[in-house]
């Protein structure tokens, strides 16, 4: 049997305000499948963000459905939602959002305080998310000891440490140099590889270019960009 995906999406739509109303979504249809890479592209203003806080259960349609992990999200409170979001969720920003004083460890560690985990075992899962992210040699590392894009995938082992069902990134290379981003891009593709489900919300083209599929937004309206001309360079490091 197919596996069902990780997010459906069928005419979902949001709007906001009446006089006049902005549609920033139009009748959205998306489906993203387990261990796939999906890159979001579009020009500022295009409804990537209001499509980013749906997915992240940040905020709700005005019409259409959403079903994560197989849920159907339009009727559950915000106490359910916040649980759903603990559990199937890992985000990922262009600030690292990474505490100074605490060590590498420990802020991967403070990745669990929304998703109910006990504290038994906590540190080996925050050093098994290390070890996904090729880091753990700077676990006792504090923030400030590392290149930016050592920082960026800190963040993303604390996101991991709950095993989401599905990763969302917010421009994830935007602060960091080209070597960096390479490097946090390569990340990507293994991680995709070992199954993790991703959405990348992106403006940059290279980034896009690396992901197994990508889709536009436009004036709130979601198409696909067909594979011939969506180049993909998917070498990942080993």
């Amino acid at each position: 049997m197919t596996a069902s995906p990780v997010v459906e999406l069928h005419g979902l739509s949001r709007t906001f305000g009446t006089d006049p109303a902005v549609h920033a979504l139009r009748e959205v249809d998306l489906s993203i499948q387990t261990g796939e890479w999906l890159a979001i592209v579009g020009p500022s203003g295009s409804g990537k963000s209001t499509l980013l806080n749906i997915l992240g259960l940040l905020d709700r349609q005005t019409s259409g459905t959403y079903r994560l992990d197989g849920v159907d999200v339009a009727g559950l409170n915000d106490l359910h939602r916040a649980g759903l979001r603990g559990h199937k969720l890992g985000f990922v920003f262009q600030s690292f959002h990474l505490l100074p004083h605490r060590s590498v460890l420990e802020n991967v560690m403070l990745g669990e305080l929304y998703n109910g985990a006990g504290r038994r075992g906590r540190r080996e899962r925050a050093l098994a998310a290390l070890e996904r992210v090729d880091l753990s040699d700077r676990a006792e590392f504090f923030p400030t000891q590392l290149s930016g894009g050592q920082q960026q995938r800190a963040a993303i082992a604390r996101a991991l440490i709950g095993e989401p069902s599905l990763l969302l990134c917010d421009e994830p290379t935007g602060n960091l140099d080209s070597t960096n981003a390479t490097a946090v891009l390569d990340r990507f593709v293994q991680l995709s590889r070992d199954g993790q489900t991703l959405a990348v919300i992106t403006h940059d083209d290279h980034v896009a270019s690396r992901a197994d599929r990508r889709v536009r937004i436009v004036d709130g309206i979601l198409g696909e960009v067909p594979t011939s001309t969506s180049p993909r360079s998917r070498t990942a490091v080993g």
